[in-house]
C-alpha cells in the first residue's frame, strides 16, 4: 500500500490494476485506519480518473455477494446522490411505476447521501425488509416485478471503511461507485448524475459493458430528470440537450420537489404519490423518470408511448398495488 500512497502524494494517478489492488487491500482489512483515511482523502482533492474508477468498480464487483438474474430483461434506476437538492424519492417511486408498467426492476440503493431520505431510508420506514437471499428477491421479482438490493448487504468492502468514512464526514469516491456496482448487473440502467463530468465518466465505462443505458443530468444540478429546466441525456446511441417541452412535458418549480425535513415526511410524500394524492409537480416528475426508464429498456417504443404507460400505471393505482404486493412478500 505504501507505493500506492506515494504515487497519490506526488499527484500521480493509478493504473486500473493498481486501483483494483488498493481497494481490495482496504476491503480485506490489510490497511490500517490511517492508511485508509489517507487513501480516501486523496480522492477528496480530485476525482478518480476513468481507469481508477474502473479498477475500483472491478474490485467491488469481485468482492460482492453476486446475484444471478440473467434471465430478466430488467433495469436499475439509480442516481449518484450528492446533488444537495433534498428532493423526495423520485428514482424509487419511478422504479415502482416502471415495474407496474411491465419492465422488471432490480434497484440498487442505500441510505441517504445528501438528502434527508435515501431509497433505503424510506423503504425501511414503510416496512420493507432488506435481504441478501437470492431466492427471496427472485420471489419479489416474480410477484411484484421489482426487488431492492440494499448495497451494504452485498458489499462487504463497505464495512471495512464504513467507520473511516463516517469519521471523515465528507463524500468519498464510494458515492461514485454506487451506481456501477449493482451485484445483479441488470441489462438496462437509468442513471442520474449530479455533473456532466461524472456522466461522461459513466458513459465511457458503461459503453464497454454491452448494457443498455441512459444517463440523465439536469443542468441546474439535479441527478435526475427534475423538469426544472434544461437537461442532458446520454445514451448508448446518442447525446442530446433537451428542455421539458421537447418531451411534451411542463417545467416545474424546484421548491415543488422538496422532500421535507424527516424520513417520515418523505414517506408521506412517497405514499401520497402512489395513491394518486401527490401534487401535479410530484406526479409529473415521477412519470417522466419512469418513462425514461421504460424507453431505455424498450427503445423501439417512443418516449410518448412510454410516458403514456407510466401515467396509466400511476393513475390506475397499479403502482400502488405493486408496492403493496412487494411489502407482503415473506421474509
Amino acid at each position: 500500500m505504501k507505493h500506492i500512497l506515494e504515487t497519490l502524494y506526488h499527484y500521480g494517478t493509478l493504473t486500473k490494476n493498481d486501483a483494483q489492488y488498493a481497494l481490495q487491500q482496504l476491503a480485506l482489512g490489510a490497511c490500517n485506519e490511517s492508511q485508509a483515511a489517507a487513501f480516501l482523502s486523496a480522492y477528496i482533492m480530485r476525482r478518480p480518473s476513468v481507469a481508477e474508477l474502473e479498477g475500483f468498480r472491478d474490485a467491488m464487483m469481485a468482492l460482492c455477494i453476486p446475484l444471478d438474474f440473467a434471465g430478466y430483461e430488467a433495469i436499475d434506476i439509480v442516481g449518484t446522490g450528492g446533488d444537495g437538492k433534498n428532493t423526495f424519492n423520485i428514482s424509487t417511486l419511478s422504479a415502482i411505476v416502471t415495474a407496474a408498467a411491465g419492465v422488471p426492476v432490480i434497484k440498487h440503493g442505500n441510505y441517504a447521501a445528501s438528502s434527508v431520505s435515501g431509497s433505503s431510508n424510506v423503504l425501511e420506514h414503510l416496512g420493507y425488509v432488506f435481504s441478501e437471499r437470492q431466492e427471496r428477491l427472485a420471489t419479489q421479482l416474480e410477484q411484484a416485478n421489482i426487488c431492492f438490493v440494499h448495497a451494504p448487504l452485498f458489499h462487504p468492502a463497505m464495512k471495512q471503511v464504513a467507520m473511516v468514512r463516517k469519521n471523515m464526514g465528507v463524500r468519498t469516491f464510494f458515492n461514485l461507485l454506487g451506481p456501477l456496482i449493482n451485484p445483479a448487473q441488470p441489462k438496462n440502467q437509468l442513471l442520474g448524475v449530479n455533473s456532466l463530468e461524472t456522466g461522461r465518466m459513466y458513459h465511457y465505462l458503461l459503453q464497454e459493458t454491452g448494457r443498455r443505458y441512459t444517463i440523465v443530468h439536469s443542468l441546474d444540478g439535479y441527478d435526475e430528470l427534475s423538469l426544472t429546466g434544461a437537461f442532458k441525456l446520454i445514451s448508448t446511441a446518442q447525446e442530446r440537450l433537451c428542455l421539458p417541452a421537447d418531451l411534451g412535458l411542463e417545467q416545474v418549480a424546484p421548491e415543488a420537489l422538496q422532500s421535507g425535513d424527516s424520513i417520515a415526511a418523505a414517506a408521506n410524500i412517497f405514499i401520497a404519490v402512489l395513491q394518486g394524492k401527490g401534487t401535479k409537480a410530484q406526479r409529473a416528475v415521477v412519470v417522466a423518470n419512469a418513462a425514461l426508464a421504460l424507453h431505455c429498456a424498450r427503445p423501439d417504443q417512443s418516449f410518448a408511448d412510454c410516458l403514456g404507460l407510466a401515467v396509466e400505471a400511476l393513475d390506475s393505482l397499479k403502482a400502488y398495488q405493486t408496492f403493496q404486493t412487494l411489502l407482503k412478500q415473506p421474509i
